[in-house]
């Protein structure tokens, strides 16, 4: 949701849509194709009567189906493995399996219609890396001069997907939950 003109001081729900011309001009091609995408989809909608529903998640994260990280993921691991810079600020983030609770949900769930945001925690980074170091101590990262400040993500509002009876987990078991499969994963080594 890359919307300046979005009220800083208002949750970003529903009604915010990331700034297409803004988009091209940062060349942020991963916003912009992903706002093109679900405007032709609602556009579609309206001309051929399809019902289209759809779901935004905020940082994904996840217990690792694979063996290797994803981008998403990587931000947590960079919090322990030190490597590359990690970026403080304020993140939004939600647990992959409430992300499919949520599409199951909006499927499954006739009176569902429009956008749905879906996040779950907002949390600093910093905290993030308090947490961690106080779960795995010998962490790389304990120490590392690779934090960097920079501005927040804005706040996000999933109050109308939580209407339909959406709910999620505690961040601590997602991020536990995350940590110990890149563990297991050897992500970490």
């Amino acid at each position: 949701m890359v919307n300046p003109a979005w009220p800083q001081s208002q949750a970003m729900d529903e009604a915010c849509w990331s700034d297409v011309e803004l988009c091209r001009s940062t060349q942020n091609w991963y916003c912009l194709s992903k706002t093109l995408a679900e405007l032709e989809a609602f556009d579609h909608a309206k001309s051929t009567g399809l019902d289209v529903v759809s779901l935004c998640p905020s940082l994904v994260i996840e217990p690792l189906p694979q063996s290797t990280l994803n981008e998403s993921s990587s931000v947590i691991a960079d919090c322990l493995k030190g490597d590359r810079e990690v970026k403080l600020k304020l993140r939004n983030f939600v647990d992959v399996r409430d992300v499919a609770d949520a599409l199951l949900l909006v499927y499954e769930t006739p009176e569902a219609s429009g956008r749905y945001i879906c996040d779950a925690n907002a949390r600093q980074v910093s905290g993030v890396v308090e947490l961690l170091r106080s779960w795995y101590p010998a962490c790389k990262n304990a120490s590392s001069s690779k934090f960097v400040r920079v501005s927040d993500e804005s706040l996000f509002s999933s109050k109308k997907l939580e209407a339909l009876g959406w709910k999620f987990r505690p961040f601590e078991e997602t991020l536990r939950d995350s940590v110990e499969s890149f563990r297991a994963a050897g992500v970490l080594d």
